[in-house]
């Protein structure tokens, strides 16, 4: 299969393509909330690996959605963040904040740039109800929205959330495994995320078998 990232340049790191190096050094002051810079990077790596497994999908819709779909978080008072989100969210109202937010700050990166090849309101599309919409509503929503559930399963995802909400591991695969995993869209982006939290529950099992004489 010819990989369908293949024909554009990466910037010097190898992470992030050309044409988008330009949206992310725009995105980047609105993402220094919350992790937020450091997760939209990690989502893009885990997008790419993505792309290579579903074809079908659009690099140059689903790309730049996961540079930008968070960039609207930087709208929302910081001591409201973690009641937006967790197990047992305190401000629902707020992720669709974020997501209105993230359209109209997204819209202007976009619009000032006009990336070669790129649909803007493609992207616009799968960045509005990206974390209130359960359902693929396309296949480059389905891969942006694995994308971004997938990094709580890294193992950067995990240090970042446990961190936040000072979880055992054993509270963090409880949580990936009833709310994040189950909401995954592809069988490449369930697979990745099923692969990890495997990996998690045999490390917490180690130490029953480690002490059999």
């Amino acid at each position: 299969m010819e990989d369908n990232l293949s024909w554009h340049r990466c910037d010097m790191s190898g992470l992030l393509l050309a044409r988008d190096e330009l949206l992310w050094r725009e995105a980047k002051p609105y993402l220094d909330v919350r992790n937020n810079d450091e997760h939209t990077l990690v989502a893009y790596g885990v997008a790419q690996a993505l792309l290579r497994e579903i074809p079908e999908a659009d690099e140059s819709v689903v790309l730049p959605a996961v540079l930008l779909h968070d960039v609207g978080w930087k709208r929302v008072p910081k001591d409201l963040l973690l009641d937006a989100i967790g197990r047992n969210p305190k401000r629902p109202d707020l992720v669709r904040d974020h997501e209105l937010y993230g359209v109209e700050i997204a819209r202007e990166i976009l619009e000032h740039h006009r990336p070669e090849g790129v649909n803007i309101e493609a992207v616009l599309a799968i960045i509005d109800g990206h974390d209130t919409t359960r359902v693929a509503r396309s296949i480059n929503d389905a891969v942006m929205k694995d994308a971004d559930k997938c990094w709580r399963t890294t193992p950067h995802g995990m240090r970042i959330i446990r961190a936040w909400y000072d979880w055992s591991l054993e509270e963090y695969i409880d949580m990936v495994s009833t709310v994040s995993n189950p909401r995954l869209l592809t069988a490449p982006g369930r697979a990745m995320a099923e692969t990890f939290t495997a990996s998690l529950r045999a490390e917490v099992a180690l130490k029953n078998y480690m002490e059999i004489e």
